[in-house]
């Protein structure tokens, strides 16, 4: 475990990991195929990306819009790593909320 005070050292031309502050937000994966939408959970949230907990069953393709209620927009999403039942999402971007949301 890493010590607050003298964290690790990180290795030279390693880019530094931005602090993700934790989260507990839900969220919709708008796909645009057909309207569908996938319920989603955010774990972790900053500037430029997310972490998003998905149902395993789950088929999120690579590129998609991620509405968050809480935050009133639609982040444009690039898949960055996919992990079991969770997802590291880039935003690319935002829109106004999607019109086709019920929500």
């Amino acid at each position: 475990m890493a010590n607050p005070v003298n964290p690790l050292p990180q290795e030279p031309g390693e880019p530094k990991r931005e602090h993700r502050p934790r989260v507990l937000k839900g969220g919709s994966v708008i796909t645009g195929i057909q309207n569908s939408e996938i319920a989603v959970m955010l774990r972790n949230q900053h500037a430029s990306g997310a972490e998003l907990k998905i149902p395993i069953e789950a088929r999120v393709p690579d590129r998609f819009l991620l509405y968050v209620p809480l935050d009133g927009v639609a982040y444009r999403c690039d898949v960055r790593w996919r992990r079991n039942d969770r997802i590291g999402v880039q935003f690319t971007g935002t829109e106004p909320k999607p019109k086709l949301h019920y929500g």
